[in-house]
């Protein structure tokens, strides 16, 4: 269906999915005057709730988050944010894609499909991947779509969109439709008008469209001619607002939940095929460990030395200008009698304790059980172990829980990958790009392991097989050496059997009825007829 015709709410979302977004999305930002606001109801909430953090009672104590606590009028903010949410983000991105998955085209596909995969995750798939990852952690959910532009690239390519700038469409759990929108520069408009591109995905079809309206509501229908932005859209798109993708069997868009169920919507009709943030229930220990954080540096300010003096050790400034005292001077005058055995110390030095092991074990503790609910082990962030090196087994085993949850993740990356692979060499394929030679099946997605042996246990566990006779040696020169090709590892064989004597003859080859070629060395193809 193309895009509306009449002014609506926009973004047209559950209240209740756009207040998680926004919240999950001013962790992920690690901006505390994005926090303060979201939490405070300036800019993000309507006003409407912002009371409750000055009242007592049951709205009160429910309303009861750090970051929502005003600042004193007259009063510096001395809340210090520590960056987790996005921590948890970037390492969930860099499990999954650290190291570029491989793509291997369909059985009996050409080598140029192959070629093109391998261009693809060369030429910057990789980078968008772990974009896209983090977003997803963060948001619960991340679009890939297929975009061109002949003026940047003359072949199409693949983007990435959050989860709070797209309205998808579901059937069965399957995408069937998403529109995105991206909100344009309105520099110089005094009246708070916006302009919105809006771009929905079909199958086969992309439809483009301006609207000028508020923050609120999408407004009316403009011609794309009408902002920078969109007027070289204009001369490509036809009476609907739509072009043909070349693709008509592939939708040239795909959604990636983080993890599913979203435990919050699956209640929500128009939500519940959406994905859950890793933010999710987590909200309130990350804003327990910015108090704690914040508690800890105001020990920190309490506990600098200070020192009280007497009125008569100040030094006039001259009238109305004060009076100061100089910790560096060594005499002085004014003390109108001597010290006496018994008098009070004229110098106080006040020196408050600073709680630096309560503190640290608080912050550790929070760390640990957010990161935990997140589904990823401590020793993942670095919150465990000696600093002593470990083996790929060891490490493994301590992060066991964070492996579970990448394996979980890579459930749902694998499909939404080789899709929009599949919609990319469609597209080059068509009548646009007329690429020839392209296989337009999915590829199969194989995800590398971000935690790789070092020398000595490959050569164990290849030494252990050996014995076992459980792998040949091409088997374990692949093992030890994953990144080689086949003629080099055909290669090494060949040299280990010649080194090692075991190469065995061709029996086709020799000629000799029940005789045997020379041991360890192998036919020529000479020797008497039988």
């Amino acid at each position: 269906m193309p895009l509306p015709t009449a002014d609506t709410p926009w973004p047209p979302i559950d209240d209740r999915v756009q207040n998680a977004l926004a919240d999950w999305d001013a962790w992920y930002s690690s901006e505390p005057d994005r926090l303060e606001a979201r939490y405070t109801g300036r800019g993000y909430r309507e006003a409407v709730d912002r009371p409750a953090q000055y009242r007592g009672g049951i709205v009160g104590r429910l309303a009861r988050w750090f970051w929502g606590n005003p600042t004193p009028e007259g009063e510096k903010r001395d809340k210090l944010h520590v960056p987790l949410a996005g921590d948890i983000a970037r390492t969930s991105s860099e499990l999954l894609f650290s190291e570029p998955p491989k793509l291997v085209a369909p059985e009996g596909a050409s080598d140029a499909t192959q070629q093109a995969l391998d261009d693809l995750m060369e030429k910057g798939l990789q980078p968008t991947l772990l974009e896209a990852g983090e977003v997803c952690a963060a948001l619960g959910g991340a679009y890939l779509r297929v975009v061109w532009d002949e003026d940047v690239s003359d072949r199409p390519w693949i983007d990435t969109v959050a989860a709070d700038r797209a309205v998808p469409e579901f059937r069965y759990g399957r995408l069937v439709a998403v529109t995105f929108w991206t909100v344009l520069e309105t520099e110089g408009r005094a009246d708070n008008r916006v302009f919105r591109h809006l771009e929905k995905h079909e199958k086969g079809r992309i439809y483009h469209g301006l609207y000028e309206g508020s923050t609120t509501s999408l407004g009316a229908v403009r011609p794309l001619d009408d902002h920078p932005a969109t007027a070289p859209l204009a001369s490509m798109v036809d009476a609907e607002g739509g072009l043909d993708t070349g693709a008509p069997d592939h939708l040239t868009a795909a959604y990636v939940p983080n993890v599913r169920p979203a435990r919050a919507w699956r209640h929500i009709p128009t939500a519940a095929y959406w994905g859950q943030s890793d933010f999710q229930g987590i909200e309130g220990l990350m804003d327990a460990l910015d108090e704690t954080y914040s508690s800890w540096m105001r020990d920190v300010q309490n506990g600098k030395g200070r020192i009280v003096v007497p009125q008569s050790m100040l030094e006039s400034q001259g009238p109305g200008q004060g009076a100061s005292w100089s910790e560096e001077r060594r005499v002085y005058s004014g003390l109108n009698m001597l010290q006496r055995p018994g008098d009070p110390n004229p110098l106080e030095v006040v020196q408050f304790e600073i709680r630096v092991q309560e503190h640290r074990d608080t912050c550790a503790e929070l760390i640990e059980q957010a990161v935990r609910q997140a589904g990823y082990s401590a020793s993942t962030f670095g919150e465990t172990g000696d600093g002593s090196a470990i083996t790929a087994t060891e490490i493994r085993a301590r992060e066991r829980r964070s492996m579970s949850t990448r394996g979980r993740k890579a459930l749902y990356w694998g499909p939404a990958i080789a899709d929009i692979t599949a919609a990319l060499l469609a597209v080059e394929a068509g009548e646009r790009f007329r690429v020839q030679g392209l296989e337009l099946e999915p590829p199969k997605v194989e995800f590398q392991d971000s935690i790789s042996e070092g020398p000595t246990e490959l050569a164990t566990t290849a030494e252990l097989l050996r014995r076992a006779e459980a792998a040949s040696t091409e088997t374990l020169v692949r093992m030890v050496n994953p990144d080689w090709d086949k003629d080099q590892v055909a290669a090494e064989v060949d040299a280990i059997l010649g080194e090692s004597g075991r190469v065995v003859a061709d029996p086709t080859l020799t000629g000799a009825e029940g005789g045997a070629p020379d041991a360890g060395f192998p036919s020529d193809g000479g020797g008497s007829g039988g």
